[in-house]
């Protein structure tokens, strides 16, 4: 199940099965897909000058990296009834899908951002309308040419958005859409702001296409304000169509669904007891070839205003939040069904990996675990709590893309694990130790600071890392996620874009969550 290195669920996946893998710190299939691009590239040629449409530029493209026998990576751009853009980048032999921020297309330029990489690219639609020739540029590294070519397949899909939908006769009596909040948003504490993070489940009812233009998110108290507002463009990058790809995701086909994704930041928000105590939404749609938008305003939702406050899981400095809180990571879309269940355990889970002052994870021989600045750390009771599972005797994987001890199931996909009552419907879930390591057993009462286990490399893992998250049930990935604050920890630098920063000036946080990527020294407190 743990698809990005090294966690539990990329998420995106075309399979659907897991592989964690990766030897650094911030290699994911997708970064390597892209960053390929900077060091294998087809050879540049000049852009003849632009006299298509710029509506051509819908349509899918393709560019194959290192010749004819090197990286397929497909790039699909599609006009939203909005008028605005969006785009995704396929690389078809790795099954990595990652979806383009910013898209702009504007007298036959081309462009787009793809900001968990640092990545731009800016190009130009030729002449005939059968090529975008750009530049690829990334954060540190200079810029370099890339060609997509467009392919048949772009033609037929440009010529299917365009065609004429049916749709309702007259106005709705309502708008036929169902909407669920799995679990309702808790503000926490990060990069110094405050945080909502939650889903909506959408299913369309009618039997038109129905396309979701718009969200908007207000205070629901008595003088409402807005916190946040998408545009169709903005959700192509929040959704998650459920079960098929599809070019347009804000689209949706008569009975289909679809899952939002939202985070939203509050700003000028600095204190949790400033928390609006619920929130308002409003969805605007359009259904079919209707002529009007239509809105709809759901139920107010609650907020949850007092996360959890833990202790460090591990001790020392230097551990790097792998696909830790973002409203992108692989664990943060992690949507994995159990006994009949969709949930997202891992909302809020973070990989720690250790790092050297080069961001490397190990030094001297990569396939030796012992090797692993992680591999043998303890593992630390966050509060004082009672053990509600574990698993032992799981062996450890040489660390490798594929290199698996045992076949993964539901059961030993986190490997040696322990998972830890803390109270008030909490649990902290510790993946990956070392087997033989555990220093508890089922029903153990533990002390905050307690030795549950010695960090390792099993399960569905690539390295030895620990797996954190807590969540509201016992079982590892049958529950739903919960945010949690620390008591306090030292943020020394971000990994990310192709490289660690060190701060110069590290700054001592409190009662607050670490966020993607972000390296800290864990701070004992009593």
């Amino acid at each position: 199940m743990f698809r990005y290195f090294p966690g539990f669920t990329r998420g995106q996946s075309k399979a659907g099965s897991g592989s964690c893998y990766g030897s650094r710190f911030l290699i994911a299939t997708v970064l390597a897909a892209l960053a390929c691009i900077l060091g294998c590239l087809p050879a540049h040629r000049a852009a003849a000058a632009p006299a298509t449409a710029p509506t051509a530029v819908a349509g899918t493209w393709a560019v194959v990296l290192g010749g004819k026998t090197g990286l397929h990576v497909v790039l699909t751009i599609t006009k939203l009834s909005s008028g605005e853009y969006a785009a995704e980048i396929d690389s078809v032999d790795q099954g990595s899908i990652l979806q383009a921020d910013s898209v702009t297309v504007q007298d036959h330029a081309v462009g787009f951002e793809v900001k968990s990489l640092g990545g731009v690219y800016q190009g130009k639609l030729n002449a005939s309308g059968t090529e975008i020739d750009g530049t690829w540029k990334q954060a540190r590294a200079a810029a370099q040419p890339l060609a997509f070519k467009r392919s048949k397949a772009g033609r037929v899909a440009a010529a299917a958005s365009a065609a004429t939908e049916p749709g309702p006769e007259k106005k709705p009596l309502s708008v036929p859409l169902d909407v669920l909040v799995p679990i309702a948003p808790t503000a926490f504490s990060a990069d110094g702001k405050i945080h909502l993070v939650y889903e909506f489940h959408v299913t369309n009812m009618s039997p038109w296409n129905c396309v979701l233009a718009g969200l908007e998110v207000a205070s629901g108290d008595a003088s409402p304000r807005v916190l946040a507002s998408y545009s169709q463009a903005n959700l192509e990058t929040m959704i998650q169509p459920l079960g098929v790809k599809v070019p347009v995701r804000s689209k949706m086909g008569p009975g289909t669904s679809v899952v939002i994704y939202v985070w939203v930041t509050l700003e000028g928000v600095s204190r949790l007891e400033d928390v609006p105590a619920t929130l308002r939404h409003r969805l605007t749609v359009k259904l079919g070839d209707y002529p009007q938008k239509l809105t709809v305003d759901l139920r107010p939702m609650s907020v949850v205003t007092h996360p959890v406050v833990i202790g460090p899981p591990l001790s020392g400095d230097r551990w790097v939040a792998v696909n830790g809180p973002s409203n992108t990571s692989g664990h943060r879309r992690a949507l994995i069904s159990t006994e009949g269940r969709a949930t997202i355990a891992q909302r809020f889970a973070i990989d720690w990996v250790r790092v050297d002052a080069s961001g490397e994870t190990h030094h001297g021989d990569p396939l030796d675990n012992k090797n692993y600045y992680a591999y043998g750390v303890e593992a630390l009771a966050v509060a004082d709590g009672v053990v509600t599972e574990v698993l032992d005797g799981v062996p450890t994987n040489v660390p490798g893309i594929d290199s698996r001890a045992v076949p993964i199931t539901l059961e030993n996909v986190g490997g040696n694990h322990v998972v830890l009552d803390i109270g008030n419907g909490h649990y902290a879930f510790y993946a990956h130790l070392q087997p033989g390591s555990l220093r508890v057993k089922l029903g153990d009462k533990v002390r905050r600071g307690q030795v549950v286990g010695l960090v390792g490399n099993t399960g569905n893992s690539t390295e030895p890392h620990l797996h954190f998250h807590i969540s509201n049930a016992t079982a590892p990935l049958g529950a739903e996620g919960l945010p949690y604050a620390l008591t306090s920890f030292e943020l020394q630098g971000h990994a990310g874009e192709a490289k660690l920063v060190t701060d110069a000036q590290p700054r001592m946080q409190t009662l607050s969550l670490p966020t993607e990527n972000e390296m800290i020294k864990f701070v004992a407190t009593p």
